[in-house]
């Protein structure tokens, strides 16, 4: 046989490797034994409404509260308890207070989905007045950028009403870009507009949003929208910094729209994916389960367009008859909700001559999208009512009768399905370091004769509002077992992906990626993901250790209370994998303790390895 000969790259996290001493810790690639085969979807991404993940994240739309929906809250008389101010519209003020007041009219809706309006009324004309939206805790402003926006306007004044919308300094002494709207009317009418800002511009989010009004007279707004430039320039698109973060993690699926968001907490509050596609002036909108509300301007046609541009495909969840709550539905009641998740398929893959492929090429995308795997519910091991083994096989009967082709997820494991066949079990993991370490080798003792494995959230929940450095080596102690046994474990995906680092934008700490209106960066969880998911072969390559060193870490809760020794863990955690096409063989080795490790590196096998 002719002697093969390969590339080794090396994926350090924490290490330092040199030529070592006998007894030094030792790692052998076993290159002529046979390694399992790689799962092509193994990396992937996790998403879901939480921590102002699309609403003031993702989903590129500036204005905050677009469509008047959302009403003050304050502090009650009985202290902290929240309460609303019926009538006054959150996150937008008076500039004038003297010349104008204004009140939300739920008579004066543009349709059904959007019937309420905002009515300011200019009293004097003389003055210039207007109002202000604060956005998402200020707006990007960049020097030469094109800002383009919409709004829907009716006004009884009748001397020659026009408007001005700016992007302006929060003390109002520097405007960064405007324009004029004119030939306002007494019908309502969809205004476009763009303004863009010059190149002397310094980049800054201490802006807000103006209207200004020169005439007397009541003015209706709704649906008032702003985009910046948009990833691949989509309309009604996501933000080209945190797409371009996550292209560059390699993923190979997105779970959508995941977690509890999919549920909500109640059934007026669940993910209705039928009433967020189509015209986004259609959308109603819906009470996420974090506390604010979601637009559903991010709705499943831009979801599917987002797997697209980042080189994903979708991992579809679909609502299942259990919100948050405990509400359910079973038998006969959830045979409704069994058809909406075949629509909902049908929108992803049907063809044009489908009812629901016909509606996505209405939508924009005639082509249909790729999917291999969908999921019945989230989380539904919380359902104490035990009625999910037989919510989950109405659901997996109807999908295979029709998609044979699926793999079908259930979110308990095994011996909760009571006998009900599942294709993969979605299982979740949120520990700190400490706890990745003891199970980093969980994987290895998994029956291989049963369902495959989705870890569909998993964290080492170490720092706030992103994780730190001691996370990122759990979370890449956590990788090695995952990728090791990836003839199992077929698909993981680190949860929650986002969170807007501003006071109030956060509701889970310790998250992959933080923003603020302006700018975006990765934790060390983001770039050990990063490394693993860009430098991974199709086949495992089996690794011996020699004289691995170990730490005891402190007792755990569980260790305590079983009078248990404490945990000994090995300092350094590996795997390999290899490319069979390129012979690229990819080692990573990974120090979980804060001092250099001296490792050699050796080979089992006929093989040669190339001088560079």
């Amino acid at each position: 046989m002719k002697r093969k000969t390969f590339l080794l790259a090396l994926a350090l996290l924490g290490c330092t490797l040199v030529h070592a001493q006998e007894k030094s810790p030792k790692l052998v690639l076993q290159m002529d034994k046979p390694g399992v085969t790689v799962s092509p979807t193994l990396y992937g991404l996790m998403t879901e409404e939480i921590n102002y993940s699309y609403e003031g994240g993702l989903y590129a739309q500036l204005i905050r509260n677009p469509s008047f929906k959302d009403e003050v809250r304050g502090r009650g008389h009985q202290g902290w308890q929240p309460f609303f101010a019926p009538g006054k519209p959150a996150y937008w003020s008076l500039c004038d207070s003297l010349a104008s007041d204004m009140m939300i009219d739920r008579n004066e809706g543009i349709n059904s989905a959007n019937n309420v309006s905002l009515c300011l009324n200019v009293k004097e004309s003389d003055k210039a007045t207007g109002i202000i939206n604060d956005g998402f805790w200020g707006f990007p402003v960049r020097p030469k950028t094109t800002y383009n926006g919409s709004m829907y306007v009716k006004t009884d004044a009748t001397d020659s009403p026009a408007l001005t919308v700016s992007l302006e300094s929060l003390d109002g002494k520097t405007v960064y870009a405007s324009t004029q709207i004119t030939g306002l009317s007494g019908e309502w009418k969809k205004y476009s507009f763009s303004f863009s800002t010059s190149d002397k511009v310094v980049p800054t989010k201490d802006t807000h949003f103006r209207i200004a009004v020169g005439s007397a007279g009541k003015y209706w707004f709704t649906r008032v929208t702003l985009f910046p430039p948009t990833y691949n320039n989509r309309p009604n698109g996501l933000r080209p910094d945190l797409m371009t973060m996550m292209r560059n993690m390699n993923p190979k699926f997105l779970r959508l729209p995941g977690g509890n968001y999919l549920e909500g907490n109640t059934f007026a509050d669940r993910y209705n994916w039928k009433a967020t596609i189509g015209d986004p002036d259609l959308r109603v909108g819906h009470n996420s389960p974090w506390g604010y509300r979601s637009t559903d301007g991010l709705g499943l046609l831009e979801y599917l367009e987002w797997t697209e541009d980042i080189g994903a495909e979708p991992t579809l969840a679909v609502f299942a008859g259990y919100v948050l709550n405990g509400d359910h539905l079973a038998g006969d009641y959830i045979k409704p909700f069994v058809q909406d998740a075949l629509d909902e398929i049908e929108y992803v893959i049907g063809g044009t001559d489908t009812k629901w492929g016909a509606q996505r090429a209405k939508d924009g995308h005639p082509a249909p999208f790729k999917l291999q795997y969908v999921e019945i519910g989230n989380e539904d091991f919380f359902d104490r009512s035990g009625s999910y083994p037989g919510r989950f096989k109405q659901f997996y009967d109807a999908i295979k009768a029709k998609y044979p082709q699926l793999g079908i997820i259930s979110t308990v494991d095994e011996k909760s399905l009571r006998g009900v066949k599942a294709d993969i079990i979605d299982e979740h993991y949120y520990r700190d370091a400490a706890s990745m370490y003891r199970n980093a080798f969980q994987y290895d003792s998994y029956n291989r004769k049963g369902p495959k494995i989705f870890c569909g959230e998993w964290a080492t929940r170490e720092g706030s509002p992103t994780t730190n450095m001691n996370a990122a080596l759990g979370d890449a102690a956590w990788m090695t077992c995952m990728e090791r046994n990836s003839d199992i474990l077929i698909m993981a995906s680190y949860a929650p992906m986002f969170v807007n680092v501003n006071k109030g934008g956060m509701q889970w700490e310790s998250d992959l990626i933080g923003y603020n209106a302006l700018n975006s960066y990765g934790s060390p969880s983001y770039y050990a993901q990063s490394m693993f998911g860009n430098y991974l072969g199709d086949k495992v390559v089996p690794v011996a250790g020699e004289n691995i060193p170990k730490f005891e870490l402190p007792q755990s809760k569980e260790e305590k209370q079983r009078g248990m020794n404490p945990s000994s863990v090995p300092e350094i955690y590996y795997v390999a994998t290899k490319n069979s096409k390129t012979g690229m063989v990819y080692l990573k080795v990974v120090n979980v303790v804060g001092t250099p490790q001296k490792v050699s590196i050796a080979f089992e096998g006929d093989v040669k390895i190339a001088s560079k």
